[in-house]
């Protein structure tokens, strides 16, 4: 039986995976949930009251069959026994139905004068020597449909029996003798049918059931498959896959496709129209600039050396600011994506071979199918400057490590290390100021840091230091990712 099981259970898996079925996950706040939930409470409240209504049908049927069958025998009995010629009863000359013959066999008739009449007392030889009660004497009403009484009654083996009484009374005589016929059939007979059916409807309706679950499951899954495409189709926008939301759709949802790809270009315009305008600003700028700066410098006096040197804060001020908008505007744009794997690997080559002359080792633990949401040059930018970095202060290693977060959003932690001599608290809280560098033996002009900062903060990552495990500094950067 569980091996029967186990190629039940594999060959259902089998025709699911054949048919592209899965079932899908019922969160309570699904819609998969909510039709799943409505159809199987229907279904339990459907089939069980169906099954009482068919279960009560059924019995009242085979009740009124059984009683049938009772009356016909009382009947042939009393019209073979009693209408005869003699003023007595007589045996019956047909027995009509040969478990009458039959010891205690739970069918049973009896011919008895009520009251205290005298009179012969007829019985089949099923009953042996015991009696049945009589319905009319214990005070039984009279079915007025057919001058009947019915009754439960226990049998001379103590099984349950049906009884049916005809009382017969001859016409014209009033002082003759009136006779109880009495007719018994098992109760058991009855009870057994009625349970077996019960049994077999209660199968068939739990087999239903089931079937019903299982087919609301796959409807789930069908009608909510256009929903899944749209969420798939969605995903490789993001992903940089695909530009707009693309195949045929159910009519009611091509309105929400027709509404997304509208979204989908009004972002891309308004994304287009802000670099374009960054641009047209740089540009703007950028020529009075280097005028002012090239007239600064022509003068040799101190006023020309103060205004040259704003005029440069100023440019270097503004390129900051620009680049800063630019990626801002490219911040969560849909679509831009850049695969992780290629970036790092490239870093990891350029700056091992710049550092060959010490020995450096880079160490890179990076899946290829990582994806960061945003532009590259950003991203060369950010792990370019902590490699870098790593790398003018470690002694013979750096270890660059990229692993996905998936909670509660889906991120990038990128992390540093070295094994140089690291940072004090103190010196961590400080560094990252822009412009600031706390040993001016190394090369470099102290914006490095806080340029991963800034990019960090656009993108809505974060950015932290530690301690490394290798013995010196870890840089901790976490961006968002496909």
């Amino acid at each position: 039986m569980r091996l029967d099981r186990l190629r039940l259970d594999g060959l259902r898996t089998f025709a699911l995976v054949r048919l592209g079925l899965k079932l899908p996950a019922l969160r309570v706040d699904s819609l998969a949930f909510r039709l799943f939930a409505t159809s199987v409470a229907w279904t339990l409240l459907v089939l069980p009251l169906a099954g009482l209504i068919i279960y009560s049908l059924y019995r009242d049927d085979v009740q009124a069959s059984f009683d049938v069958q009772l009356k016909k025998l009382v009947t042939a009995i009393a019209v073979d026994s009693l209408l005869s010629d003699t003023s007595t009863p007589v045996e019956p000359q047909n027995r009509y139905e040969p478990l009458f013959e039959v010891t205690h066999s739970g069918w049973y008739w009896q011919i008895r004068p009520l009251g205290n009449a005298t009179g012969p007392v007829l019985r089949s030889a099923s009953l042996a020597t015991a009696a049945l009660a009589s319905p009319f004497e214990l005070g039984y009403p009279e079915d007025p449909d057919t001058s009947m009484r019915w009754r439960n009654d226990v049998g001379p083996d103590g099984s349950p029996v049906r009884i049916v009484e005809f009382v017969h009374t001859p016409s014209g005589d009033g002082a003759a003798t009136r006779y109880s016929v009495i007719v018994a059939g098992p109760l058991e007979w009855f009870d057994t049918a009625v349970a077996t059916f019960r049994n077999r409807l209660t199968i068939a309706l739990a087999l239903a059931g089931l079937g019903l679950v299982a087919l609301t499951l796959l409807q789930v899954r069908f009608v909510l498959e256009p929903v899944r495409q749209v969420e798939r189709a969605l995903a490789d926008i993001r992903s940089g896959r695909a530009e707009t939301l693309a195949g045929e759709v159910p009519a009611e949802i091509e309105p929400l496709r027709e509404e997304l790809n509208a979204l989908i270009r009004s972002n891309q315009e308004i994304i287009e129209r802000a670099r374009t305008q960054v641009g047209n600003l740089a540009h703007a700028l950028k020529t009075p600039l280097a005028v002012i700066l090239n007239e600064a410098r022509a003068d040799r006096g101190g006023t020309g050396t103060k205004v040259a040197e704003q005029a440069e804060i100023m440019r270097n001020q503004v390129n900051h600011y620009l680049d800063r908008a630019r990626m801002v505007a490219s911040t969560g744009v849909i679509g831009r994506a850049t695969a992780v794997k290629p970036v790092v690997d490239a870093l990891a080559r350029a700056l091992q071979r710049l550092n060959a002359d010490k020995g450096l080792v880079i160490e890179v633990d990076c899946d290829e199918r990582l994806r960061f949401q945003g532009e590259k040059h950003d991203l060369e930018e950010m792990l370019g400057n902590l490699v870098d970095n790593a790398s003018k202060w470690a002694k013979s290693r750096v270890r660059l490590t990229v692993s996905p977060v998936s909670a509660p959003h889906r991120r990038l932690a990128i992390a540093v290390e070295d094994d140089g001599p690291g940072l004090s608290e103190d010196e961590m809280q400080r560094i990252g100021k822009r412009g600031l560098r706390l040993d001016e033996s190394k090369p470099g002009s102290g914006l490095g840091l806080s340029i991963v900062i800034e990019l960090a903060q656009g993108y809505r990552g974060s950015f932290r230091l530690a301690r490394s495990e290798l013995g010196g500094l870890a840089a901790h950067l976490e961006l968002p990712a496909v």
